[in-house]
């Protein structure tokens, strides 16, 4: 399911948090959440990446039937790729966060990443011809292309937070 991915490992994060407040330290905190944000930033360019690049597949036009440039000048997946971000928390949730942007899309694209990922049925996007709600066309995509991404990235991203907080562990000794 499309959502937003979190690296989280509350416990320890939350234990690290207030071991670095108590060591009264921005510049720890600063620089572990930089190193948090650097964990999550290869999810996010990938999920840019595969996004850009997913090849989208319509029946064609018939013979006989009208057609022209888009009305819109907007690109469909450089606008979703545009829209996905990652936010980083020290506070009482801390950890990384990589998710859709809604509002950087515009109005009537908002529901359309999560469209593009799971259908329905997945593999498949069905939206009226030039906004013409009489007429409809159908694409195909491969599905999933949001959770095969994290799913790929999970491991190293889990593995990279472990260092992290381990590093910050050491450095606060204990």
């Amino acid at each position: 399911m499309i959502g937003d991915v979190r690296l989280l490992n509350t416990g320890q994060l939350l234990e690290l948090r207030r071991r670095l407040r108590a060591a009264g330290g921005p510049r720890l905190q600063q620089n572990f959440a930089r190193r948090i944000r650097h964990a999550a930033e290869p999810l996010r360019d990938d999920l840019q990446q595969t996004i850009r690049n997913l090849p989208i597949s319509g029946q064609g036009r018939g013979t006989g039937k009208r057609g022209g440039p888009s009305p819109t000048t907007r690109p469909l997946r450089a606008t979703i790729a545009q829209a996905i971000r990652i936010s980083v928390r020290t506070g009482a949730n801390p950890g990384a966060r990589v998710w859709i942007d809604k509002g950087l899309l515009p109005p009537d694209l908002r529901n359309m990443p999560k469209v593009i990922n799971e259908g329905p049925p997945p593999g498949r996007i069905r939206h009226p011809v030039f906004g013409n709600k009489r007429r409809w066309a159908n694409q195909s995509v491969p599905p999933f292309w949001w959770d095969n991404t994290v799913r790929r990235h999970t491991p190293r991203m889990r593995a990279e937070v472990e260092r992290i907080t381990n590093d910050v562990r050491r450095f606060l000794g204990g």
